[in-house]
């Protein structure tokens, strides 16, 4: 089997850059955990060099061929590949509650998705590295003030340290995609409980960045918040105008209160 075909539906665009594979390979500090998922290795471009690393690769791949490809020339993934959809998977099967880490040249049509189920693992998942959209990789990344800043941006930020790492040109995939491609880091915080309710943090975000252009004030308004609440100045305020802290903070408020 000489290589996979790229297709389209699953958004694969595979990567033919030694030097990106390697550099994105090493992103990982390696420390906290022994095994890392590689999501959507496709021809193993990336697996090879996180291969020569002391730590556990597993992969996890929806494409059949791709599983194939990597089974026949990758004899240290013996036991190790995951023929399933990430985003269906109870990775748990696998790692049963133990930390470990994601990385992966990730799939631009599923990518956000991936970084909302990382955030449902992150009690397992010290540290998160991979490629995606470049506009993706910065709105995660992004701090308050910008049109770019949102709820992927709040809610990482919340539990992890973000970094944009570098800029990938197109040229280097195969087919290449329309768009440029960055490399983000999420590393999870010393402490990254929520001193809030966290099904409370999570609906004030995204309910407040459904209707970014208002103020706090009206698009927090199904939220069954009181009068005298409501007067804080934080209302006078747009979502983007908050960072993480602060949308705890006002969390806590709207906990206290005794809102939805």
């Amino acid at each position: 089997m000489e290589k996979v075909t790229a297709k389209k539906h699953l958004g694969q665009h595979f990567l033919k850059d030694e030097s990106v594979a390697k550099d994105i390979a090493d992103t990982l500090n390696l420390e906290g955990y022994e095994d890392v998922l590689e999501i959507g290795p496709g021809m193993g471009v990336l697996t090879k060099y996180l291969l020569e690393k002391p730590i556990n690769t597993y992969v996890i791949e929806i494409d059949t061929e791709s599983v194939e490809y990597l089974g026949v020339h990758y004899d240290k993934l013996k036991d190790r590949i995951i023929s399933k959809d990430f985003l269906k998977y109870d990775i748990n099967e696998v790692f049963g509650g133990k930390q470990f880490a994601i990385i992966g040249n990730f799939p631009y049509n599923i990518s956000t998705q991936i970084v909302f189920k990382t955030l449902e693992y992150r009690n397992q998942i010290p540290e998160f590295a991979g490629m995606f959209q470049k506009e993706v990789a910065e709105r995660i990344c992004e701090k308050k003030g910008s049109k770019a800043y949102g709820i992927l941006s709040v809610l990482a930020q919340a539990f992890y340290d973000t970094e944009y790492l570098f800029t990938v040109d197109e040229n280097v995939f195969n087919p290449p995609p329309k768009v440029k491609s960055g490399v983000m880091r999420m590393r999870r915080k010393e402490d990254y409980s929520l001193p809030c309710g966290e099904k409370l943090f999570f609906t004030v975000v995204k309910t407040a960045f459904q209707q970014r252009r208002k103020t706090l004030r009206n698009s927090l308004k199904t939220l069954n918040l009181s009068d005298s609440l409501r007067e804080d100045t934080v209302f006078n305020l747009r979502p983007e105008q908050l960072d993480y802290k602060e949308f705890i903070a006002l969390t806590q408020k709207i906990e206290a209160d005794g809102g939805i």
